[in-house]
């Protein structure tokens, strides 16, 4: 889809990826509604777009309120006449600690947000997206949705539940106006953390330990803008996203040891 002249609704917008996404997408000729729970930083991301022209709208919102979301839609069709597109974006990660430690509020909280957000916001749109002429539905899985990351359980499982809802809207809507794409990021530079109100608090590193590599947000944001273009059934946002996607393929169990190498620094020690 051409997204010059449609409008989206990016969530997640007022930071790291979502914020990337709502000034490429402006600076593509789109219209968009942005929509954060931060309404400080929904500002920071209008001050950056600049003189749009009436194009950004920003909406504070909380994804995991049905009944706020259900209202949604009237506000995006007001401010800019229709809605083309939505990119669930909005996403949070879970404490680093085992399953064993973790407690049902957090599991709560993570499964609210990243799977129910996505599905609130999606069951919303799709009927006026439905109407549209061509339409798209991005959802942002993870890494995380297709290899095991320890310490990161839960998320994970959100993920996997996000890809098979997105694969499955894919099938259903299979010879309509919508296209949908699944989003898989791998490790993005963003402030992810922080927004989860997650603290860091990893091991001291060592000589064996791995840095992992990230990508910038604004590369993460073209990538993903590039496969709503293309119409992508998926899309890898990273070398390692792509790479782990094939080795989790060939075998399963030793992505899962490449993965655990990296990360069981962020681990509580055992």
């Amino acid at each position: 889809m051409n997204v010059q002249g449609k409008t989206i609704v990016v969530t997640g917008g007022g930071s790291g990826m979502g914020r990337e996404l709502t000034l490429l997408l402006l600076k593509k000729g789109a219209n968009v509604a942005a929509l954060d729970i931060n309404e400080a930083t929904l500002k920071e991301t209008a001050a950056l777009a600049g003189d749009v022209h009436g194009r950004l709208s920003l909406h504070v919102l909380n994804i995991t309120d049905r009944e706020a979301v259900a209202a949604f839609p009237e506000a995006v069709i007001q401010a800019h006449g229709a809605v083309d597109g939505i990119i669930n974006n909005a996403g949070i990660i879970q404490r680093f600690v085992l399953v064993n430690d973790l407690e049902y509020k957090d599991i709560e909280r993570v499964l609210n947000v990243n799977l129910w957000g996505v599905i609130n916001v999606t069951k919303t749109f799709l009927p006026y997206l439905l109407q549209r002429p061509e339409a798209y539905i991005v959802n942002t899985s993870s890494m995380g949705g297709y290899l095991p990351v320890p310490g990161q359980t839960v998320y994970g499982a959100s993920k996997a539940a996000v890809k098979l809802f997105t694969e499955g809207l894919h099938s259903e809507l299979k010879g309509t106006n919508v296209h949908v794409t699944t989003v898989f990021p791998g490790a993005i530079a963003t402030n992810i953390s922080v927004n989860s109100g997650v603290t860091m608090s990893a091991q001291p590193p060592t000589e064996n330990t791995r840095k992992i590599p990230t990508i910038a947000a604004n590369v993460a944001a073209e990538i993903i803008v590039a496969g709503m273009e293309k119409n992508k059934y998926h899309a890898f946002v990273g070398k390692d996203a792509k790479l782990m996607d094939l080795l989790r393929r060939l075998m399963p169990e030793r992505a899962a040891e490449i993965i655990y190498d990296q990360m069981r620094s962020l681990l509580p020690k055992k």
